[in-house]
């Protein structure tokens, strides 16, 4: 990768360095929406850049950045998406561009994170949440199952998955009450309703589709990646209570689909082609449409999670890191389309909660608590078990290697009180 230097004010280890140039959605105090990059601490508007005729020849339309989200860029294709990213890096390194000579422009152009209101990046056709780490499933199943049972008879043999509620993704900043429903403990002889009191979070990662397929027509694992737009950080809230008296017979529903929070910023595909790393070893052998070509398939991603506090108190709860999963993205996009059904630009499919090999990296508070059984304590003296009213859950992620930093900034949300089912409409 090239050494390039930009002339524009950027932090020391900054998550949107040169190399990354993300893309996504804010708005100011107008409330319009556009499509936007950025460098450092600044949002820089591409519909702006574009009217200004900073983009002639990449065969953009007039309003592709002013349409509120992200899919009709998306739905250009790679060539040229990539061509915009490559030409961004050169306007942004470029001392003798028209935007670095033009203060005007950079004023009209460049906002300060701090000033903007960030959107969900896309619209969200359909939602799809995987079970793709092993150390998760193992750790699930032992506490529910057993150790000799720990996983089901065919988690080795596919990425396993369910379909979710699209309509309930949302972005960084916004605020989530805790869900209502039946909950029916293991000693309790009939189920009662109220707060979910085993409020979670998860720790994954989502990839966003870029590319639609014919329906009927699988995606092959060794053409995955030409559907993969790109990245962020994902959410996936889930009341424990909830999930456990309903999943069986068909899966996860109220105990999942309440809120689903996504970090507001998609890193492509290419600007983490620097983190490319090896997988686990896979054994069994995965079935010949799941068999990936080339070793490095995961990618070498650092994430964490915080928790804050109503009164303020602030903990790391978890270190973890995206190359630790079992299935890749090409499998399970492979695995999710064999059957035939079609991709939608703006799919979103996350990754399933992401846990590593020791504790510090499990990626949820069941795992970390042990489903309440080894409480998690905090500075002052508070204990955690599960997500109680008023704490603020921050993810973040980054890749770093070689002195080239490239991250996804974060997702931060707080949990409000339950609402008033009887009172509320």
């Amino acid at each position: 990768m090239n050494d390039l230097k930009t002339w524009i004010d950027v932090p020391f280890e900054t998550d949107f360095s040169i190399y990354n140039i993300p893309f996504g959605i804010f708005s100011r105090s107008t409330e319009v929406q556009h499509a936007a990059t950025r460098i450092g601490d600044y949002v820089i508007d591409l519909h702006v850049l574009h009217q200004e005729g900073l983009f002639e020849g990449l065969s953009l339309s007039d309003g592709v950045f002013d349409m509120g989200d992200l899919n009709a860029f998306i739905a250009l294709g790679k060539d040229r998406t990539g061509a915009l990213r490559m030409h961004l890096q050169q306007l942004f390194t470029n001392t003798s561009s028209v935007l670095a000579q033009n203060k005007d422009l950079q004023k009209r152009a460049f906002h300060q994170a701090s000033s903007v209101k960030m959107h969900l990046p896309v619209t969200v056709p359909n939602y799809t949440d995987f079970y793709s780490s092993l150390e998760h499933a193992t750790n699930v199943g032992t506490m529910f199952r057993g150790p000799d049972n720990a996983l089901m008879p065919n988690w080795k043999h596919m990425p396993i998955g369910y379909h979710g509620r699209a309509s309930s993704i949302i972005p960084t900043g916004v605020h989530i009450h805790r869900p209502n429903g039946q909950r029916k403990g293991p000693q309790d002889e009939w189920p009662s309703f109220g707060p979910s009191l085993k409020l979670d979070f998860e720790l994954e990662m989502a990839f966003i589709v870029g590319k639609e397929s014919r329906l009927g027509r699988p995606v092959k694992v060794e053409k995955a990646e030409e559907y993969i737009f790109g990245f962020v950080l994902f959410n996936d809230w889930s009341a424990r209570d909830i999930q456990q008296w309903e999943y069986v017979p068909l899966g996860p529903f109220l105990g999942k689909n309440f809120a689903s929070s996504i970090s507001p910023w998609i890193v492509t595909l290419e600007a983490l082609e620097f983190a490319r790393v090896p997988g686990p070893q896979q054994e069994p052998i995965p079935m010949p449409y799941l068999h990936q070509q080339g070793s490095d398939s995961n990618f070498d991603i650092q994430l964490e999670v915080h928790v804050q506090t109503a009164q303020g108190v602030q903990q790391q709860l978890v270190q973890s890191n995206f190359k630790h999963m079992y299935w890749s993205v090409k499998q399970q996009l492979a695995h999710h389309t064999v059957n035939g059904c079609n991709l939608q630009v703006g799919d979103m499919y996350a990754s399933g909660t992401i846990s590593g090999p020791d504790k510090q990296s499990f990626g949820s508070m069941l795992e970390l608590s042990w489903n309440g059984k080894e409480p998690i304590v905090l500075p002052d003296g508070s204990v955690r078990s599960f997500i109680e009213d008023g704490d603020t859950i921050t993810m973040r992620g980054y890749a770093d290697k070689n002195g080239i930093r490239v991250g996804f900034g974060e997702v931060s949300t707080k949990v409000l009180s339950a609402m008033d089912y009887v009172n509320e409409s």
